[in-house]
């Protein structure tokens, strides 16, 4: 099947096929053509189907049929729960409308308001927005969302666990009634069937890659050690195997700047990335840890939400997430687009009842390895994992688990949540390239930081 079988014009086309993809990956067949007839759709699909090329080809391609002359107005607005996500979905929009008289924007907190005013004040019209940065610019009637056309929710159940419920439907209660509606989850819990119920007229249902399926590309195996002796493994393992371009995840930001400095410490270069750090220090880490110039980046679970990289090879779990969930999530990053990959699981007596709820959500055992030098010590009793963390890591007592509400700032969780991603590579949400297999897709052409958003 070609994009071209699809229905999408010859300068879409194009700008795909200067992409270097042929191909469309499954949610992409199935949700194209259903958006280009203007119906709403409710797609499962986490990341790495290839689900944001999914929507803004299709989305680009209804803009462009209908042309607006002279300034005109926002025609679509897609809202996403970080920042990372909103630079990586307007940087699609860019690049798939290169050849289209179109102008996006990107929109989120931690940035000057001011430059997106400025922007504002010219044409926009695709705005890719964080929801608490762009209520910012509602409250100071700085945007006008009266002309919006379609809606995109994306990663609608990330939204929903980090707290934006309310602000959601503020944001909807100010568009235009008549409008296609496009959510997108990577899970159908009750909360998101009932948000949907109360958007979509109709819609269309896709489900691919389901949550609780991980990628069979993906090596898994967990390593048991006393939680006193986490660091000293993890340090192990990546001098002795020579790992690079390493995503550790841990549960707390106190936890992930400990984690980074203890490997600093031992000549492995690494970096934190979380919401209390700056917008400087996220798009530089990020960028280091794309090109390779960075060995390890420690991130949450919230702050990793948008880290696409082509080719990732290791993943590790340092500590166990609280939802079982969210472990396909972070193991996702890698084994995409054909290539292998490994993830590695740190497990100590008090996460035991976590990894058997993995096991039972992924429907298999993850094999076990057991590193000379570092045998388990059996009169280690299991201790509660205090608000996020084990005890004896260095944690504080701030937990990162999923429905936290956003705190803190002006802008709250999506307005802090990560920095535009920077680096070489191909967008996110990609259609497949010529020859390669099905499932995630690379990502990331560079993208200038900033509020300005293009």
């Amino acid at each position: 099947m070609s994009f071209a079988s699809l229905g999408l014009s010859a300068e879409i086309v194009r700008a795909v096929t200067e992409r270097g993809y042929t191909e469309p990956t499954p949610i992409q067949a199935q949700a194209i053509p259903v958006i280009l007839k203007g119906g709403d759709l409710m797609g499962g699909a986490q990341t790495g189907t290839g689900k944001t090329a999914g929507f803004t080809l299709p989305l680009l391609q209804r803009l462009a049929d209908k042309q607006v002359v002279g300034k005109g107005h926002i025609r679509a607005l897609v809202l996403t729960p970080t920042r990372e996500l909103a630079a990586q979905v307007e940087e699609s929009v860019r690049m798939y409308g290169k050849h289209l008289p179109l102008k996006s924007m990107m929109m989120f907190g931690g940035v000057n308001i001011n430059p997106q005013i400025k922007q504002l004040h010219g044409r926009v019209d695709i705005l890719v927005a964080t929801p608490g940065r762009l209520l910012d610019h509602l409250q100071q009637k700085t945007v006008d969302l009266s002309h919006v056309e379609i809606l995109v929710l994306d990663e609608a159940d990330r939204m929903l666990d980090m707290g934006f419920i309310r602000d959601i439907k503020r944001v909807i209660a100010v568009l235009p009634k008549k409008r296609q509606n496009l959510l997108f989850s990577a899970t159908f819990s009750d909360e998101i069937k009932l948000l949907a119920d109360g958007l979509l007229t109709n819609p269309a249902l896709i489900e691919v890659a389901r949550r609780n399926q991980t990628a069979e590309l993906i090596e898994q195996r967990v390593y048991p050690v006393d939680r006193e002796r986490k660091r000293e493994l993890l340090t192990h393992l990546i001098k002795e195997n020579n790992w690079f371009q390493v995503l550790v995840f841990t549960r707390t930001k106190h936890g992930a700047n400990n984690l980074a400095d203890h490997l600093n410490k031992n000549d492995i270069p690494a970096m934190a990335i979380h919401g209390n750090k700056s917008q400087a220090a996220r798009t530089r880490a990020l960028a280091e840890f794309k090109t390779a110039k960075l060995q390890v980046l420690v991130a949450t679970d919230i702050a990793a939400r948008g880290i696409d990289i082509s080719e990732l090879p290791h993943v590790v779990n340092y500590e166990l997430p609280n939802v079982a969930e969210d472990y396909v999530h972070r193991i996702g990053r890698t084994g995409r687009a054909g290539s292998s990959g490994e993830a590695s699981s740190l497990v100590c007596i008090d996460e035991k009842k976590l990894l058997n709820d993995i096991e039972r959500l992924i429907k298999r055992d993850i094999p076990v390895t057991n590193v000379p030098g570092f045998d388990v010590d059996p009169r280690i009793k299991a201790e509660p994992i205090l608000n996020g963390s084990n005890r004896g890591q260095g944690a504080p007592r701030q937990g990162q688990g999923r429905g936290q509400p956003r705190t803190g700032g002006t802008g709250g969780a999506g307005r802090t949540g990560g920095a535009p991603r920077t680096g070489g590579g191909k967008p996110a949400g990609a259609p497949k390239p010529a020859g390669a297999g099905r499932g995630a897709v690379p990502s990331g052409a560079q993208h200038r930081s900033g509020g300005r958003g293009r």
